[in-house]
């Protein structure tokens, strides 16, 4: 036995594993590539880029600032890659100056010229404007901006404004043209949110002109200070720290709570200043000691700040050619138009796999169970929802209708707390039952529970899926979903529901797996139980697809029992802290991440068992927050034609090679080496897949 711990103790050496965050910012870089990718259209490559952006955005709204939380509360503890929080602020800054540099040479050298050449010009500097473009950019201030606009001066009576997080200003060096020319004062004004910040300019040589909204103000920013002289003008952006800190246990009301500390994110630290490349000195000074930035944490960009304007460019109109074509989801076979909901799950059970098979009949089944006069309750948890929700809707019809609803909404899903407070009480309003989620935990797990009378008694109808229920998102995100009336999990699910409504928690669960109790125990069972099969000789398999591996306990296992001869393929599209290709270690364990059109975010696993595969489906990811700190679900896929579609899924991305690359020893990846393998584009294939199923 103590030698059993002394071998585990072996596998939880920080040098088998990779930091976190380090490995968040490669897959960024991932993404950067497809806007790098000759072989994607233009457009998409704009879109590509404009993720990179937002992605960055939000990493550092949230993992820096809570780094650098770590770093001002004197927190020394370090990591599983044995980092300490400052040591990852170092490292995290030099590789993430690195991937904005190549960001806007992509924009700067391959993407502009490219735009030139298929007839969009997008002029960078006012100065460039013909004269006729000019008169129409200064007609459009006066007409259109300049109302909109609020001049702010920073003197003895007016300190210095607070930034707004994410908002994009332009600050400018100002002197009273009365006084000493040498006294220079700061003004700002923020570029107006409300306004389009992509402006069509009057076509010209047959070229499409557009120019930036910022470029615009800068042209005409004297007329916000009449009395003044402009000395420079350039444009800023901040990031705050947007990681919030809520007391739960002491909170009377989580829900004030939560908008308490909403309105608290604009005041935030300020970790990371974006000003134009070539800015005055003097203004620069102005910035950095107002807004109190290190000097590591500024970035000096060449080119327009904020390229999530980029998605903005993808939607002009007239450039279908240079984007790919819409995508339309299939119908899901087992569900005909028109066709019972109730009776297609009583059939058998139904995998759908988004968005290559539509959504459609998720929000179909909970608006058939609001109208079904034999439908009883309906209870569900809701994570992220889109803005104009068909389910929310159907809800509240079915509150209004006399059906017993009990909703969960989870309020502390991260910027989708204010959008997630107004659904909470919009479905109050409406009559359901609504829970605001579990101190100290989030509700992560997508379950929908509909109890029905039916002529031989009560039936228990169960939606589980490893996406949110979201109608927007589930046309860009693959996820699977299964439908089912077995009684085994129509008990787990009302044991679930009791165990969030309530404190009730089952002796024992059918078919359920339930963080963060059991979860995390369940899959460990079934990684250990591989290594045990492959250490007598038997048939011994993994293959896990999930966004994120970063739980050390889990790495630590599949290190284990890769040592017993167990063979491991792991799909991960995003955080990945184990280490491939480790002598001794993890010489059977190999790592692809897939970044395409769809953003991937199903969580599917396989293990082998001897012949008697199994295949399990889950909201979580393998990360501790996920298997520790939330309510997620683990679910069984047994109808052996399903286990099939699922396992189907899961071999398809093996064989990518055209959109996965492969963990390399050091930690990059690389694309797949095509040389003797067939082309096989794993989304493309199960978007035709999914037409000709119907």
């Amino acid at each position: 036995m103590k030698q059993e711990a002394t071998e585990r103790e072996t596998f939880l050496n920080p040098e088998y594993y990779r930091n976190r965050e380090l490995s968040w910012l490669q897959f960024n870089r991932r993404v950067l590539l497809e806007a790098r990718d000759k072989h994607n259209p233009l457009f998409e490559r704009l879109k590509f880029l404009s993720i990179t952006a937002s992605n960055l955005d939000e990493f550092f709204m949230v993992r820096v600032a809570s780094l650098q939380d770590m770093v001002n509360a004197g927190y020394q503890k370090r990591d599983i890659a044995g980092m300490s929080p400052k040591e990852q602020l170092e490292k995290i800054s030099k590789v993430t100056h690195e991937l904005v540099q190549l960001q806007y040479r992509t924009y700067n050298r391959s993407l502009i010229p490219l735009l030139i050449q298929s007839g969009l010009q997008v002029v960078g500097r006012h100065e460039d404007l013909t004269k006729e473009q000019a008169d129409y950019a200064d007609r459009y201030f006066e007409e259109t901006v300049y109302p909109v606009l609020t001049p702010m001066a920073v003197d003895s009576s007016r300190p210095f404004p607070l930034v707004r997080n994410k908002s994009l200003n332009i600050g400018a060096l100002i002197n009273d043209k009365k006084k000493n020319k040498k006294e220079v004062e700061f003004a700002m004004v923020q570029v107006p949110g409300v306004l389009p910040r992509v402006v069509l300019l009057p076509a010209g040589n047959g070229q499409r002109s557009v120019i930036l909204l910022e470029e615009i103000i800068e042209r005409n920013i004297g007329k916000l200070f009449l009395n003044y002289n402009i000395v420079c003008t350039y444009p800023f952006r901040i990031m705050r720290n947007a990681d919030l800190t809520i007391e739960e246990d002491e909170a009377e009301d989580l829900l004030k709570e939560i908008e308490k500390q909403i309105r608290k994110r604009q005041w935030g630290q300020v970790i990371r200043l974006e000003v134009e490349e070539g800015i005055d000195k003097k203004l620069l000074k102005v910035l950095k000691e107002s807004l109190e930035v290190s000097g590591e944490n500024i970035y000096f960009i060449d080119g327009p700040l904020d390229l999530t304007v980029l998605m903005k460019m993808y939607g002009l109109e007239g450039f279908d050619h240079l984007k790919k074509p819409p995508h339309v989801p299939a119908p899901v076979p087992e569900i005909k138009e028109g066709e019972d909901i109730f009776e297609c799950i009583r059939r058998g059970d139904i995998l759908m796999h988004h968005p290559y098979q539509t959504f459609t009949p998720v929000v179909n089944f909970i608006r058939q169970a609001s109208s079904d006069e034999d439908v009883l309750a309906i209870k569900q948890t809701l994570y992220r929802v889109s803005g104009n929700s068909p389910i929310i809707s159907a809800l509240e019809q079915a509150a209004e209708n006399g059906k017993q609803v009990t909703v969960l909404v989870e309020l502390k899903a991260r910027f989708d707390e204010e959008n997630n407070i107004v659904w909470a009480k919009r479905l109050e309003q409406a009559g359901c039952h609504v829970i605001y989620g579990l101190v100290g935990l989030k509700t992560h797990s997508k379950i929908t529970l509909v109890v029905r009378k039916e002529e031989d008694g009560i039936r228990r109808y169960v939606h589980l899926g490893t996406g949110n229920y979201n109608d927007a998102t589930a046309k860009l995100y693959t996820d699977v979903g299964l439908f089912t009336c077995k009684e085994a999990y129509g008990e787990d699910a009302t044991a679930v529901f009791n165990m969030l409504s309530g404190y009730s928690e089952p002796v024992s669960w059918n078919k359920l797996s339930v963080a963060p109790q059991w979860l995390k125990r369940r899959f460990l069972q079934l990684i250990y139980r591989e290594g045990e099969h492959a250490g007598k000789g038997r048939k011994a398999r993994i293959i896990a697809k999930v966004n994120s591996l970063c739980d050390r306990d889990v790495i630590a296992a599949l290190y284990e029992v890769s040592c017993k001869g167990v063979e491991i393929d792991l799909i991960v599209r995003g955080i990945c802290s184990l280490k491939t290709g480790i002598p001794g270690i993890s010489e059977n364990i190999r790592v692809r991440s897939i970044v395409g059109d769809f953003l991937e975010h199903s969580r599917i696993f396989y293990f082998e068992n001897n012949g008697s595969w199994e295949v399990y489906a889950s909201s979580a990811d393998w990360m501790p927050r996920n298997l520790e700190r939330r309510v997620e679900l683990l679910f069984p896929i047994e109808d052996q034609r399903l286990k099939r579609k699922a396992y189907h899924i899961l071999e398809g991305e093996l064989r990518d090679t055209i959109k996965a690359s492969l963990m390399q020893p050091d930690g990059s990846y690389e694309k797949v080496d095509r040389r003797g393998k067939e082309a096989y584009h794993s989304q493309e294939a199960f978007t035709r897949e999914a037409r000709e199923e119907r």
